[in-house]
């Protein structure tokens, strides 16, 4: 605004000078025409006219000058405010998202909590129906007591035998047993009515606190303090060394490398036997060096991916990534190898589990077989059971209709649907709200807590390793 008025202000100056100028030079020529010449006045008049003009030009130059800063700087404000909104928008968006993916589950829960109620109801009604059954019968027995009760007056007036005051007194007494018992079973049904209400508002009330509660008690699930397995005795291999070098020199895996010399984190390519060579993330461990297969760290990739996407491999070696199942299947088939799996919850805490494993080739869809070694944790995938990898786009065991790996979000070697998915969707812990275990990453044994994980890495190694910390 303040260069705006600059400039109004220059542009008037510099239509009215002319006319003051025009005056004054008529002016000074009318004074001094007796003492100078004609053409020296026009000359003097031309002098001090371009001064002006040139001053008023250089005025109009700082003045543009400054109204261009200004406006620069006018500009850089409205394009970081811009910048500003579209980073809210997209952060609107994210919370947009997650807001109805917590509407859907509340949807869900409002769902089972109708069935539920609907179940209780007519239970309720049936339990109704049985109490005026009851109340029936009542009255007809009553109805039936006092029958006999002026049965009973008749007769002591007539002075019944001995033998029919026995059976009357008898069938009194069974009357009234049975009219006790039939309170009794009122009195039981009364109170199972109402311990039923008491159950149904204690269910209502823990699923509210549940939906508030449950994530945060997951994410304080740490690995502190938990009891580990003992160790168990190692998998018998059948060859002391499990890979060898190529008569050329080709490096089958990361083990080999090390023992080449090369002794650093990083990615390196490799050769195995019978394959093509190809890139791999070598890390080193144990006094050895480990190839990666899997690594997950932030979330940052998407591991919903389909059936060719786990079958080549997908991300970047450097960050996080699968190597991919037939580059794996290519190494294993050497000999025999060690799976290391090392899982971090959300406290930092880190524990591991080793298993020894065979893995199949792509027609068998790369089934696995494990049996665990050593451990700081639980197992909580099936030993001596076949795996079979599965994905949404390619889910080959289907059990109880329940599409795993849709469920999932991500490929694995699924067993009857099982809590432990290391390939699942990335979720951090929030504030509020209700996660979906099933669609998270989580460790979890069969006896045993779940364990909401901040990172996982998935290795192998030929079992010729000799110590295992």
């Amino acid at each position: 605004v303040s260069g705006a008025e600059n400039m109004k202000i220059i542009l008037v100056f510099l239509f009215i000078a002319p006319l003051a100028f025009s005056a004054t030079a008529e002016k000074d020529y009318s004074s001094f025409d007796s003492a100078a010449s004609p053409e020296t006045k026009s000359r003097f008049a031309m002098l001090d006219d371009v001064r002006i003009l040139a001053n008023g030009l250089l005025q109009l130059g700082h003045g543009l000058k400054d109204f261009v800063h200004k406006t620069k700087g006018q500009m850089n404000d409205i394009f970081q405010k811009l910048y500003i909104f579209d980073r809210s928008f997209y952060e609107l968006s994210l919370q947009t998202s997650e807001i109805k993916e917590e509407e859907e589950q509340l949807r869900q829960t409002t769902a089972r909590l109708q069935i539920n109620n609907e179940e209780i109801k007519n239970l309720s009604q049936e339990m109704n129906s049985k109490i005026e059954d009851l109340i029936q019968n009542k009255i007809q027995l009553q109805e039936k007591v006092w029958g006999l009760e002026d049965k009973v007056t008749k007769l002591a007036v007539i002075q019944p035998s001995v033998q029919e005051t026995k059976d009357i007194s008898s069938l009194k007494a069974f009357v009234e047993q049975q009219d006790n018992h039939i309170k009794q079973l009122l009195k039981i049904v009364e109170d199972q009515h109402v311990q039923l209400d008491r159950q149904h508002n204690q269910i209502m009330e823990l699923e509210d606190k549940l939906n508030h509660i449950e994530l945060q008690e997951l994410a304080e699930n740490s690995f502190m303090g938990e009891q580990t397995e003992p160790e168990a005795i190692p998998f018998p291999v059948r060859n002391a060394t499990a890979v060898t070098y190529k008569s050329d020199g080709a490096t089958p895996d990361c083990t080999a490398l090390y023992n080449s010399g090369m002794q650093s984190n990083g990615v390196y390519t490799i050769k195995p036997n019978g394959s093509e060579a190809f890139n791999v993330y070598c890390e080193m461990k144990l006094g050895s060096s480990w190839t990666v297969i899997q690594n997950r760290e932030d979330g940052s990739l998407d591991f919903n991916q389909t059936w060719d996407a786990y079958t080549n491999g997908f991300g970047d070696l450097n960050e996080e990534f699968w190597l991919g199942l037939n580059k794996t299947y290519s190494i294993t088939k050497q000999g025999d190898y060690i799976l290391r799996i090392e899982l971090q919850d959300w406290k930092d805490n880190k524990r591991y589990i080793e298993y020894a494993f065979s893995l199949g080739g792509p027609e068998t869809d790369y089934t696995l077989q494990l049996s665990r070694i050593s451990g700081s944790i639980p197992n909580a995938l099936p030993e001596q059971t076949e795996l079979r990898f599965s994905t949404a786009d390619r889910d080959v065991d289907i059990i109880n209709d329940f599409n795993c790996p849709e469920n999932y979000l991500g490929g694995w070697w699924h067993s009857e649907c099982e809590e432990t998915n290391l390939n699942g969707k990335y979720v951090a812990p929030r504030s509020k709200g209700r996660l979906d275990r099933r669609k998270g990453l989580y460790w979890k044994p069969k006896k045993g807590r779940y364990y909401l994980l901040k990172s996982t890495k998935i290795m192998i190694h030929p079992t010729d390793l000799k110590s295992f910390d």
